[in-house]
């Protein structure tokens, strides 16, 4: 009779026993959590804690808070200003298309998106190539690679102010230092010029100072490329006894699809909103030669006070850019898939 008790006893301390032990941690799992010395606690003691976690979207708010007070705001008031005749103070009347209408009579306007496009085709062009060239050059297995990589991106981190005002340095036809005393040092005085100061030299002097600059960061895009193609494809082209030039036509660019049409997209974006450049080196002349839609929306704005024009010249500037960047990434995207 007094087996029974003490069967049951080792039972409950015996883990590997069905009932021991596992009933025991489920009676503490459903809230009889032990006191202290081991005693079981009474079940209205259970402490309870509340989940504080924030749900996901409350991370996101302040963020969505400055991205429209400082983004959405100002782009729906410049819709809004667009359609006005606001001066920049005190009160405005609505014009309804008049401000497009001007800007489609404006001659120094409609000169200037042809600068625009012939500045930003220039860019692109030049400096993806340039890009392109460097990349391949500082992708190759030579000692002074990562030297050459740091001394080609560095003017990509200058600020486009300081590259202008040392541009202007260098394009001065009174610098003995300059571009015109280079090229009288190397007998080619007869090619100095006014590289600033000449209508039709000026638009081409900044792009070759916006190259200047970007060409390293195209470059790197084009490196990070290049470092993604399969090395085994190239031995395998190798062996097949594919050249240089096949192996770069064929398996190299092929892959550089990706990379291109991120230089593209950047360089193109870039050129039609230039303003930096433009403006400190040239203030768009001499006359209107070099004149961009930024630097004329500027102008109308904060020289002559017409900022219902220049916001209206703001809209068809982002306008132009939008559709620009639609048809050409359209067409990047598809080339990707059939490159």
């Amino acid at each position: 009779m007094n087996s029974l008790p003490d069967t049951a006893a080792s039972d409950a301390s015996d883990p590997e026993r069905p009932g021991g032990a596992a009933d025991a941690a489920g009676g503490a799992a459903a809230g009889e959590a032990p006191a202290k010395g081991g005693a079981p606690a009474p079940a209205g003691r259970t402490r309870r804690h509340r989940d504080t976690t924030l749900p996901p979207w409350a991370f996101v708010v302040p963020a969505l808070l400055v991205y429209a007070v400082v983004v959405l705001y100002p782009s729906l008031a410049g819709v809004v200003y667009a359609f006005t005749d606001w001066s920049g103070v005190g009160d405005f009347a609505f014009v309804g298309l008049d401000n497009f209408r001007t800007l489609l009579d404006d001659d120094r306007a409609l000169e200037s998106v042809s600068n625009t496009l012939l500045l930003t085709l220039a860019v692109v062009i030049v400096q993806n190539g340039i890009g392109l060239l460097l990349a391949l050059g500082v992708n190759a297995n030579i000692r002074s690679r990562s030297l050459l990589r740091v001394i080609f991106f560095a003017p990509a981190v200058v600020s486009p102010v300081m590259v202008a005002f040392l541009w202007k340095y260098v394009y001065n036809p009174d610098n003995g230092a300059g571009l015109n005393g280079i090229l009288g040092a190397l007998g080619l005085g007869g090619l100095r010029q006014d590289w600033l100061g000449n209508p039709s030299l000026a638009l081409w002097s900044v792009a070759a100072m916006v190259v200047w600059q970007y060409a390293g960061y195209s470059m790197v895009i084009f490196l990070a490329g290049l470092q993604g193609v399969p090395v085994e494809l190239h031995e395998a082209a190798r062996i097949d006894g594919a050249g240089t030039w096949q192996r770069f036509r064929y398996v190299t660019w092929p892959l550089l699809a990706p990379a291109l049409t991120i230089n593209l997209m950047l360089s193109t974006i870039g050129g039609l909103k230039l303003f930096d450049q433009v403006y400190a080196a040239t203030n768009g002349g001499p006359g209107t030669s070099s004149e961009t839609l930024s630097t004329v929306l500027y102008k109308e704005a904060f020289v002559f006070g017409k900022f219902g024009y220049s916001t209206a010249v703001a809209l068809v500037l982002a306008l132009f850019v939008a559709a620009v960047s639609l048809v050409q990434l359209r067409y990047l995207r598809a080339r990707e898939v059939t490159a």
